[in-house]
């Protein structure tokens, strides 16, 4: 159980109150009791101050006037919480060992500390670097390379020759290097093109549970350092996604667009494909992205929830808007044509 002191030497924040406190663990707000850390990162949530039970609490300096109790000050509060919940990480560790009940192939190169845990399956040529944790039932094929500090989460699949940088994770059923969606069509039916290229992943990149990067068919799908993937996304052939960019639950991007770095796309997204996105666009929630988008900002479409009725009477609309746009620039311009005989006289 870490002191206040501790955890603040260790996050490099200022202390205000008892260093020597003992803190058991992270809470929010309205559940934490005095043997909890927990933090306000929006002033819309002070006033909640007044109901906790917190022991400290992480908040911005402008906002201390607002607590009373021990505190933590930062200038970037979730970021501080962010940063706790690492000192507080209660996953299970690494056991460093290969276990006896995984299958790895004696042309796989091991480095030091590698822990490869029971029912996982890693083909020849493979490469693993420095504690990389290759979780159970997961399988790792022929000519793969995987960085440092690489968790491959339990049944994750990472395919023949896919590479891997440093300090990734792969949650659990999650798919990198499957064949890219690529047939062509021909009188007897559907051809299919075999994917030649493969999967590149950089440095740093977290790919959320069951969710799937497709293989190149001539050249590498890239996903570069930073990225940050959730779950259930799909990742077509060939795309390639710029730094620190992060993709939400349910987004399908399709095979050859390009996006740009530090890019948002909220959930249940879609893009077609061979599209080039540009650096620092933000695409709202079900954001139906047809064509490229050249300039950074946020852009949205969908349509929201609203009443069934409402929504039976404007689903009717809709089949009608092309005459109803037709009506009114026939209305237009006879109004412009009385306007202009009106002038005219």
């Amino acid at each position: 159980m870490p002191a206040l002191g501790e955890i603040a030497t260790a996050l490099n924040l200022e202390l205000r109150g008892d260093p020597a406190r003992p803190i058991d663990a992270l809470a929010p707000l309205e559940k934490a009791s005095p043997e909890h850390l927990t933090f306000v990162s929006e002033k819309r949530h002070l006033s909640k101050l007044s109901l906790t039970q917190a022991g400290a609490v992480i908040l911005h300096p402008d906002w201390v006037d607002q607590w009373s109790g021990c505190a933590l000050l930062s200038d970037t509060p979730y970021v501080a919480y962010a940063k706790a919940t690492q000192i507080f990480d209660n996953h299970p560790g690494a056991a460093g060992v290969v276990h006896d009940r995984a299958v790895v192939s004696s042309k796989a190169r091991l480095g030091t500390a590698v822990t490869i845990d029971a029912g996982a399956h890693v083909e020849e040529n493979v490469f693993l670097g420095d504690r990389v944790w290759i979780g159970a039932g997961a399988f790792v094929g022929q000519g793969a390379q995987i960085g440092d500090d690489t968790v491959i989460k339990p049944n994750a699949v990472i395919c023949h020759a896919v590479k891997i940088g440093a300090r990734c994770t792969i949650h659990p059923n999650a798919t990198i290097g499957a064949d890219g969606f690529g047939f062509a069509p021909a009188p007897e039916g559907w051809t299919k093109i075999q994917q030649l290229a493969s999967v590149d992943i950089g440095n740093d990149v977290e790919i959320g549970a069951n969710s799937t990067v497709d293989r190149g068919a001539l050249e590498d799908t890239v996903v570069e350092d930073g990225v940050i993937i959730d779950n259930l996304v799909q990742i077509g052939h060939g795309v390639r996604v710029g730094t620190r960019t992060a993709i939400a639950a349910q987004v399908g991007i399709s095979g050859g667009t390009q996006i740009g770095a530090r890019c948002v796309i909220a959930g249940q997204a879609g893009m077609a494909g061979h599209l080039t996105i540009a650096d620092d666009v933000h695409i709202g929630g079900q954001g139906r992205v047809a064509s490229s988008v050249t300039e950074p900002g946020h852009y949205s479409s969908g349509t929201p929830v609203q009443p069934l009725r409402a929504w039976l009477r404007n689903a009717s609309r809709f089949t009608q808007l092309d005459k109803i746009v037709r009506r009114l620039v026939a209305l237009e311009k006879a109004v412009g044509l009385e306007q202009g005989g009106d002038q005219d006289a």
